[in-house]
């Protein structure tokens, strides 16, 4: 019988994780870090979620929604230290390892040579305990047989999850699920699809016929019908970023048509690569973003700043203009990606 071996693994609140493993005594409280010095929360704890605050919000937004939230500052080279020691330890499980981001990745486990799934599961929750043990950080996983299912596992119980879904048992897993949870479905495109299609749960998106599924979704129909049974091949990439420059992308497994989505996807990327930025003691001045539509033809726009920075707020206001400068067909996106380039050393 397979055996579930891909994990996906998605640190909870990493920012405010990695600050909280220093001040404890501000567990259980709405904290958020980011704040005034750049004007956005970077990272909220799950009780300040609960009040409204998310992330990319304007600082005073979450202060209004949140008036006795706690901001922290970024502390700098900690995340960037903390997510390396991270997947160091993941390492110590499998060499196939990968660092989608600074707080979430893959692990195969195929070449380990488990011979039963309550093995696999018994060695990632000993993992799971030593990444608290060891570094404070919560951490949550999904495992299965393969990315998709996998990342869509790891993300329904946080903080702290751990699911595992069975080989052969995909389809199962994922019907009674809100078509929101697929990757792709952002917030207004679940809506549509429920007010104009009657899609509420995955369970709805199988059941309809091609024809059906064609009008609805257009070309990408066959892609979203395989992502709503759990079809995914994608390997486990374990490759580095270019020493002189910080990339990451995204592929989809369902096409996206939302501008904010994709915006909200590249902002992310953002505050994910400038930790890095920090923690290596560089400044970047060059930001490029670059899109990818269904048939794999793609475009690329850059911008470059006066000056090189290691700080998130000067590349902020420069993701939307980017993405409408290299999104000129009004396509859905397959793929995004957000690049520094122009690195320099950082002031002494």
């Amino acid at each position: 019988m397979p055996l579930p071996t891909i994990v996906h693994l998605d640190a909870d609140a990493f920012f405010v994780s990695c600050e909280l493993a220093l001040k404890p005594e501000l567990r259980g409280t709405k904290c958020a870090v980011g704040g005034r010095e750049r004007g956005i929360i970077s990272s909220a704890s799950y009780e300040a979620r609960a009040c409204g605050v998310y992330t990319p919000m304007p600082t005073q937004r979450a202060l209004k929604v949140c008036p006795d939230l706690i901001l922290l500052p970024h502390t700098s080279g900690l995340y960037g230290k903390v997510s390396r020691q991270m997947f160091d330890l993941c390492t110590t499980l499998t060499p196939l390892v990968q660092r989608n981001s600074v707080d979430e990745g893959y692990l195969d486990l195929g070449p380990c040579g488990f011979q039963a799934a309550a093995e696999i599961e018994t060695r990632i929750r000993a993992l799971q305990q030593r990444l608290w043990d060891e570094l404070q950080l919560p951490v949550s996983f999904g495992i299965a047989a393969n990315k998709l299912i996998a990342q869509i596992a790891s993300k329904l119980r946080k903080p702290r999850g751990f699911v595992v879904v069975p080989p052969g048992q995909e389809e199962e897993f994922l019907a009674p699920l809100p078509i929101g949870k697929l990757p792709g479905i952002g917030a207004k495109t679940e809506a549509a699809l429920t007010e104009r299609h009657g899609l509420k749960l995955v369970r709805d998106i199988t059941a309809r016929n091609e024809s059906q599924l064609e009008a609805i979704f257009g070309a990408g129909w066959r892609e979203m019908r395989a992502t709503a049974r759990g079809e995914d091949d994608r390997p486990v990439e374990t490759e580095r970023d270019d020493a002189k420059s910080y990339s990451q992308q995204e592929t989809f497994a369902a096409d996206i048509a939302e501008f904010a989505e994709i915006e909200r996807v590249a902002k992310r990327m953002v505050d994910e690569l400038l930790p890095k930025i920090r923690e290596d003691g560089k400044r970047v001045r060059t930001m490029t973003v670059k899109i990818r539509y269904p048939d794999f033809t793609q475009e690329t726009h850059g911008r470059s700043l006066e000056s090189a920075t290691d700080l998130e707020a000067p590349f902020y206001p420069l993701v939307a203009p980017l993405l409408q400068a290299a999104w000129k067909l009004r396509r859905p996106l397959r793929l995004v990606s957000v690049r520094f380039s122009n690195v320099e050393e950082a002031a002494a």
